[in-house]
């Protein structure tokens, strides 16, 4: 079999990386191609986690750059027909909900090119996302699914999905996150601040309604700073959000920004933070294996898992909301979480298995 693996974002690195380490270990007759997209091209947001991740090198890296989604999806788009018009493969496995993703599996799919989508049948119902947008049309063109919980599978069965075409394997996320737990390192931040295990708060921020209102970015933080007990904040920054900072006021002598952290740097915080507040639905994911409290601050969430049975409770950013959670939390009367089925770092062997007898 020839496979065409397709990321252009960092949480695209940390699943395509349990998918080869798997192909390695136990895909003997797949031969892959590994297309970077250039979706995020800044070093800090992929070229570093190549390093970290033990990935080899792209065979392709598109370099589409910066651009609004239009223009990143016409650049991908015509980059990577330009590839498969040079060599078909039999396969074109897409990963998770990323504009990459999306492009890439409708472009193979106008040239007859079958698509398996990773991380398959998750859903927010929120329309205002463009993940939903784009997780929506995969599946709606894919031929093969692999998901990370019973409840995607059955979205995609009442969807009128084959059976014999969708595949409960677990979390590629996961596999990769206890492949390199022995090897979280503390990052800079970590001596300059004196940071001590469940003594400060790991800040996450980067979707559009969150980052780019800027009275709503300034309320949200403000509102953490105010309820967090003096403990230090970590905000590890998004390159996009530092421009919009720089106008906002926060008047607290806690917080601490730091530049995008390499994926062993940032799991090393995550892992001994007293909790995580994020916007990211992954590091959800994460948390929950790790134990770690989560709040989510968003209205809604694609992975409700990680509050049925995991350590996340979706906060939204209501100021109240915000309050409540973090007073709880300081009570330490955090619920206790468990772990997903098959969140047990072998999904990307389950894949790969189930890829041969396709």
């Amino acid at each position: 079999m020839q496979l065409d693996l397709i990321a252009g974002t960092r949480p695209n690195f940390v699943k395509i990386a349990a998918i080869i380490y798997a192909i390695e270990n136990y895909g003997q007759n797949i031969n892959y191609r590994f297309i970077h997209t250039g979706q995020h091209y800044d070093d800090s947001l992929s070229e570093n986690i190549f390093k970290d991740l033990e990935l080899p090198s792209p065979h392709f890296n598109l370099g589409v750059g910066s651009g609004s989604q239009a223009r990143q999806s016409a650049a991908i788009m015509l980059a990577y027909e330009k590839l498969l018009l040079e060599e078909k493969p039999d396969l074109c496995m897409v990963v998770g909900d990323v504009t990459s993703s999306m492009v890439c599996a409708i472009t193979a799919k106008k040239l007859n090119i079958k698509i398996a989508h990773v991380e398959a049948g998750l859903r927010s119902y929120d329309w205002t996302m463009p993940e939903e947008v784009n997780r929506v049309l995969i599946d709606s063109i894919a031929d093969y699914f692999f998901t990370t919980t019973p409840e995607a599978s059955k979205t995609l069965l009442d969807a009128g999905k084959d059976k014999d075409h969708v595949y409960f394997v677990g979390n590629t996320m996961i596999d990769t996150l206890l492949r390199f737990q022995s090897k979280f390192k503390a990052p800079n931040i970590w001596k300059e601040v004196n940071l001590k295990p469940q003594q400060y708060l790991l800040l996450t921020l980067h979707r559009p309604g969150n980052v780019d209102e800027e009275k709503q970015l300034e309320i949200t933080i403000n509102s953490i700073l105010k309820n967090s007990r003096n403990l230090p904040v970590i905000f590890p920054v998004h390159p996009r959000t530092v421009v919009i900072m720089k106008d906002l006021s926060f008047e607290a002598d806690n917080f601490y920004l730091t530049n995008p952290l390499g994926y062993l740097e940032f799991n090393y915080l995550v892992q001994n933070a007293k909790a995580v507040l994020t916007d990211s639905g992954g590091i959800t994911e994460e948390t929950t294996v790790l134990s770690v409290p989560c709040l989510t601050l968003r209205e809604n969430t694609e992975r409700p898992e990680t509050i049925k049975l995991g350590t996340n409770e979706l906060i939204g950013t209501n100021p109240e909301n915000i309050a409540q959670a973090l007073h709880k939390l300081f009570k330490d009367n955090w619920k206790q979480g468990n772990i997903p089925e098959y969140w047990d770092g072998k999904t990307g062997e389950r894949i790969i298995k189930s890829l041969i007898t396709i």
